[in-house]
């Protein structure tokens, strides 16, 4: 479907809705369309006649073509119908304020698509297989998605999928029906309700109904074709039927359909009182076809594209909203209302909008074009214009800049803090400084300097400093307050905001006043070291004692985040720096290497990592979010780099996923470090086995293997804590003790 034909069905509704129902009730639109809950409670046979009356119907009412006979011209007469404004006579049976809502919900939540729908003109016995699979994977991952964000974060999904041959069949799992030759026959999938182990599938089990077509669009390409509406509320009224004969506690007198073919999709909401279903005809067709004209209530979706050309569904389109929309409402009626409202995680959208905002150089008005210009002088270099009339105020927020032995004053929760500029550190001009503090000016410190908080138009290099300085303290803090303490992990220290000289005429201690320092935030952490990106581009690649040494620092800082649930998330050359301790142990200067900038570090599922596409994940890369063995896959590259391997230019993802899918296939990394250390080629061939998988790693059994072959493992590795004012280490627990596997000799 084009967006214009799509905007069409939108806009053609009275109030917020998306047309398209077959009655016109009273109320407009029924009572029960914000919880999805049925149109009426389910209805029970109050004799024995009524019972058996509606069980001989279900007996006799097994071919739909019959009933597809008296309600065929009924539905073209609805669906060729207009209104005197010229508008679609059907409703839909959601509104377009709760699809956008769930959007919102959505954002960020993954489907796990595992199969793709095939794309083909003519439909063959294996294409018609993997269509089934591949709805049957789609039903799973859009049933799977939403009970993981709105019930149960954890634990069995109570659903399955099967297959029937027609109403009142028996269902199939997919690969059943395939083993016995009947996938030809299959009419569509349900998505069930799981009862106990029983995993047969009854009929009054059907929480939701997906009927599958080689083509569901009319000619006109605008909706459902008639004869695939009546074939939809043919099979609805058979699981209402068997609702309503059921002993068990099932759901009421309505249900959502999914109507599909391998490329669009539509939702049918279809229910109705059985009380008023008068079978005194004699011809069960007949009687179906008057109750549903009269006593049903029956709303069609229009339709839209599901699967792209290649396969994979549009997750975020119109069309998948309406599916995973009706999935969510049918959900309901039988688990009842979710944990979390889609209100309550739509409502997260605005804070999320502005996070993206600012990293995509856009301000609280709206977007801000970015004016451009061809200069002779920068040799054809593209280059941004500034606003005459905003320039003069951006100017007045420029990044605070400090030079040696300037003191900077910093107000905390704890008072003022003074700490005198020594040096500015790395490549970070004008951003990160080593300084001394004031009250103990023999320790070294390293000192973060934010972007001003009022810049209208922050820069990827203003985000950078927002990750460095506040959502570093962030997580600084957390680590703090969960009471861990390792040595290869920074130490905050101090956090806060600047104190400018002379007067400040803020109104609140949260406040700001008028001068360009006024509310700057700035992190002070220990301990001071030199990046390795520094030192690889000056020495060279590092000795095997030294790689063995880095890698053994960095899994133990990994070792003691993961034991508090925190995954560093953005390992680099740039984020691990060499601190030199100052003591002399046999004559050779102690050294460690610390792992720093835990900006991007995951707290929680919704946190996304940093991306670089040289030493982050695979699974960063392909899903945005971090496995458990994610940064120790990290790990791996970065010693892949200090150890000599070769880093091609990646200019994308997709050739950052190509690369690492070629350096593993063919074992490139493993040779490179197994050069340098068997242990390390060990070790990476251990990761390979997790990449992508849920286990987590073993920490405990490498760092005792690391912790024989590092030089210093028997007398300086004891240490938990750094005196900071002696500079000694302090005996304490080993922390590279772990189970008793046999070390890796």
């Amino acid at each position: 479907m084009n967006s214009g034909r799509q905007q069409r069905f939108l806009d053609s509704s009275s109030g917020p809705s998306v047309d398209g129902s077959f009655r016109m009730s009273s109320a407009g639109v029924s009572p029960d369309r914000r919880s999805g809950r049925s149109i009426a409670s389910k209805f029970m046979p109050t004799s024995r006649r009524a019972f058996k009356g509606l069980k001989d119907c279900a007996k006799k009412l097994i071919d739909c073509e019959s009933l597809s006979y008296y309600l065929e011209d009924w539905i073209l007469e609805r669906m060729n119908s207009t209104s005197s404004d010229g508008k679609w006579s059907f409703k839909s049976p959601f509104l377009i304020d709760e699809l956008r809502k769930l959007d919102y919900a959505l954002e960020g939540v993954v489907f796990q698509q595992l199969l793709r729908m095939p794309c083909m003109d003519h439909v063959s016995g294996i294409a018609k297989e993997e269509e089934y699979l591949a709805l049957e994977d789609f039903l799973l991952a859009s049933a799977d998605g939403l009970w993981r964000t709105f019930w149960h974060k954890n634990g069995p999904l109570p659903f399955f999928i099967c297959c029937p041959l027609r109403a009142g069949s028996k269902f199939y799992t997919v690969e059943k029906a395939m083993s016995r030759g009947k996938i030809g026959g299959l009419c569509g999938a349900a998505l069930m309700a799981k009862n106990g182990k029983d995993m047969q599938g009854q009929w009054d089990q059907v929480v939701e109904f997906a009927l599958f077509k080689s083509e569901i669009g009319s000619e006109n390409e605008l909706g459902l074709s008639a004869s695939t509406i009546s074939e939809a509320l043919f099979y609805g009224f058979h699981i209402i039927l068997s609702r309503s004969l059921s002993k068990s506690d099932t759901c009421g007198d309505s249900v959502y359909l999914l109507v599909l073919d391998p490329k669009f999709g539509g939702v049918v909401k279809f229910g109705g009182d059985l009380s008023k279903l008068d079978l005194s005809s004699g011809n069960p067709y007949v009687s179906v076809a008057n109750w549903m004209k009269n006593h049903a209530e029956v709303y069609v979706s229009p339709i839209d594209r599901i699967w792209n050309k290649l396969g994979n569904a549009n997750w975020g389109d119109l069309g998948t909203l309406q599916l995973l929309l009706a999935t969510f409402y049918s959900i309901i009626q039988w688990k009842g209302p979710p944990r979390k409202s889609i209100a309550a995680l739509a409502a997260d959208h605005s804070l999320r909008l502005q996070k993206r905002r600012i990293e995509c150089r856009l301000t609280e008005n709206g977007v801000t074009p970015i004016h451009t210009q061809l200069e002779h002088q920068n040799q054809g270099e593209i280059v941004e214009l500034e606003d005459d009339t905003d320039s003069c105020y951006r100017k007045q927020f420029d990044r605070l800049v400090l030079e040696p032995n300037e003191v900077l004053v910093l107000e905390d929760s704890q008072g003022q803090k003074g700490f005198q500029i020594k040096d500015t550190l790395g490549n970070q001009t004008c951003s990160l400084y080593s300084a001394v503090s004031l009250d103990q000016p023999s320790e070294l410190l390293t000192v973060h300097v934010g972007a001003h908080p009022s810049r209208l138009e922050p820069s990827w290099e203003d985000m950078s400093t927002w990750y460095q300085v506040q959502r570093q303290t962030k997580v600084l803090n957390i680590l703090k307050q969960r009471g861990l303490s390792c040595i290869y992990i920074p130490e905050i220290i101090a956090s806060g905001r600047v104190l400018h000289p002379g007067p400040c005429s803020k109104k609140s201690p949260g406040g700001r006043c008028d001068h360009p320092w006024c509310g700057t935030p700035v992190l002070v952490t220990l301990p001071v070291g030199e990046p390795l990106s520094s030192i690889i581009a000056q020495e060279g690649p590092l000795s095997s004692e030294e790689a063995l040494r880095c890698c053994r620092d960095c899994l133990s800082a990994l070792k003691s985040a993961a034991s508090v649930n925190v995954q560093h998330g953005d390992i680099s050359p740039e984020n691990v720096v060499k601190v030199s301790s100052g003591a002399h142990y046999g004559g050779v200067r102690y050294h460690r290497y610390v792992l720093v900038s835990w900006g991007h570090a995951v707290l929680e599922d919704r946190d996304s990592p940093g991306m670089n596409l040289q030493f982050s994940s695979t699974h960063a890369l392909q899903q945005g979010k971090l496995c458990p063995a994610s940064d120790a896959e990290s790990v791996v590259y970065l010693l892949y780099f200090l150890c000599g391997g070769s880093l091609q230019d990646m200019e994308s993802i997709e050739a950052a996923l190509q690369w690492r899918e070629r350096c593993w296939a063919r074992r490139v990394i493993q040779q490179q470090l197994g050069e340098v250390s068997a242990l390390l080629k060990a070790f990476s061939d251990y990761v390979d086995s997790l990449c992508g998988t849920p286990y987590p790693v073993d920490y405990d059994i490498w760092l005792r293997r690391l912790n024989r072959v590092v030089g210093d493992s028997e007398s300086l590795d004891r240490g938990k804590l750094v005196e900071r004012n002696s500079i000694v280490l302090v005996r304490g627990e080993d922390v590279a003790e772990s189970s008793g596997t046999s070390p890796l000799q």
